[in-house]
């Protein structure tokens, strides 16, 4: 029998695609922020802390990197409640996107830490430069500079990724299309589209990422 494609339904309610596309931008936004921080610091830590406190980043980011994103989101959003700790679905689903972007961003940044040459961090400092001003303009925005597009890279993962907290009914673009599927049984349509919404998205990140860039490392160069 010849399926019959009706798009009808999709447009029809293409507002609650478009509201759920908006509040991934949103939350994808707060976690590459969030994640960031955590990767710089941890990245620092990495690179330059005592050894107690590598062993501790180290342990961190293997947890992270080593478990599936799904496990890690149902251990914050079912397995913390059982410890009297209790956070809606969308505080649970921003916690884990930042913890596990921080985890990959600190191995990300601590490469590029790695990567500053010694001689210049020791010029500064024959210089007089306090260590925040050696970190900020000698180690760290160099240190970016190199693993810019990588991070880049992860934080367009990172937003596709979004769509698996729609699993603890947190409120995105998957959630939303998996509302709609609900009630006009019209799968392919409504994932079809939310399949090119994905692309959008991801491609929109890119261009944003790509300006990014320039502003911050060619422009003026």
């Amino acid at each position: 029998m010849a399926y019959q494609f009706q798009f009808g339904s999709v447009f029809a309610g293409f507002d609650q695609l478009l509201w759920g596309a908006w509040l991934t931008v949103l939350l994808s936004a707060a976690g590459i922020v969030l994640g960031l921080a955590i990767g710089v610091a941890g990245g620092w830590g990495r690179a330059n802390g005592p050894r107690w406190m590598r062993w501790a980043i180290a342990g961190y980011v293997e947890a992270i990197r080593n478990t599936p994103f799904l496990v890690q989101l149902f251990l914050i959003f079912f397995g913390l409640p059982s410890l009297g700790i209790r956070m809606s679905a969308g505080t649970a689903a921003l916690l884990t996107l930042t913890i596990n972007t921080g985890a990959y961003c600190t191995e990300i940044v601590r490469a590029g830490i790695e990567a500053v040459p010694r001689g210049q961090i020791e010029a500064g400092r024959a210089l007089g430069l306090s260590r925040f001003l050696v970190f900020r303009f000698l180690i760290l925005f160099p240190a970016l500079k190199t693993v810019y597009p990588a991070l880049a890279s992860q934080f367009t993962l990172m937003m596709l990724a979004t769509s698996v907290v729609s699993q603890i009914s947190a409120e995105e673009l998957t959630f939303a299309a998996n509302f709609m599927q609900s009630r006009t049984f019209r799968s392919f349509e409504i994932y079809g589209v939310v399949t090119l919404m994905y692309l959008a998205l991801a491609l929109l990140f890119r261009g944003f990422f790509r300006g990014v860039h320039w502003a911050l490392f060619e422009r003026g160069r």
